[in-house]
């Protein structure tokens, strides 16, 4: 069997990232079926266990101007599309270097390390989107978007998962063990998630907790979900918040390919 079969049945071996993402999309073809339970299901067990039980308890303040339910819901799809994005650049990748060695047999072929890291990028954006899609599905179906731009939260949650993709890319094409991804997700991925909008406002943390969540990418992907969610302003212009999410989708990108290029000579 040639490189060029290997690494994409059905594409010629040029350099491009097309086929490094057809190899990933034949590989997923295999195993889809699993993804239906997160893609559909957990979006509702989110916003039953959440939303609706523990929603009971914070509507009766009703602080937030709107049900717990409306509030968060928004906020779990950006996250979704965070831990999505993550899932596929963490131990698939570690994989592709060091235990199937697919990258050192791509390389075999014309394709370059930036077609490598555009292949992945690529499939991530095509599960993002996927995950995104059914999460939105979802919410409608509970009565949670409230504004016909709530179809604007799927391009946010493509831009989230490409904010985080090259960052944990080149984090993966880094490490020499699959044991630093539970740092990732203990020191990165969970506080992410608690605390950085999602399920209460970061207004109520103290100021450097505050700008902590500020910095991270989720914040601002949730800032724009809800906006398109439920019809308001989010707290900063939403130019500066596709704006910021694009550096670190640009930055990681480029550190991604800088990192792959090192590790593939080795």
């Amino acid at each position: 069997m040639t490189a060029t079969q290997v690494i994409a049945p059905g594409w010629t071996a040029s350099p491009s990232p097309l086929p490094v993402f057809e190899h990933r999309l034949a590989g997923y073809r295999r195993i889809w079926r699993g993804s239906v339970f997160s893609t559909f299901l957990l979006p509702v067990l989110f916003l039953l266990g959440m939303g609706i039980s523990v929603g009971a308890f914070v509507n009766r303040a009703g602080e937030l101007g709107v049900p717990y339910l409306d509030y968060i819901a928004p906020g779990l799809l950006a996250s979704t599309a965070l831990q999505v994005a993550i899932g596929e650049t963490t131990w698939p990748v570690m994989s592709a270097f060091s235990w199937i060695r697919t990258y050192h047999a791509m390389r075999a072929s014309p394709l370059r390390p930036k077609d490598l890291v555009g292949g992945e990028t690529l499939f991530v954006s095509l599960r993002v989107g996927m995950s995104a899609v059914g999460f939105l599905i979802v919410m409608i179906l509970f009565g949670t978007v409230h504004s016909w731009w709530g179809v604007a939260a799927l391009p946010v949650a493509l831009v989230v998962g490409a904010a985080v993709a090259g960052p944990v890319l080149a984090f993966a094409a880094t490490i020499k063990s699959d044991n630093m991804f539970a740092l990732l997700y203990r020191f990165a991925v969970i506080p992410m998630t608690l605390f950085a909008g999602v399920f209460f406002p970061v207004a109520e943390m103290p100021l450097v907790a505050r700008w902590i969540a500020y910095a991270s990418p989720l914040w601002h992907g949730v800032e724009l979900c809800r906006a398109a969610t439920l019809g308001w302003p989010p707290l900063l212009p939403v130019a500066a918040h596709v704006a910021y999410l694009a550096v670190w989708a640009i930055v990681g990108y480029l550190l991604a390919c800088s990192r792959f290029a090192k590790k593939l000579t080795d």
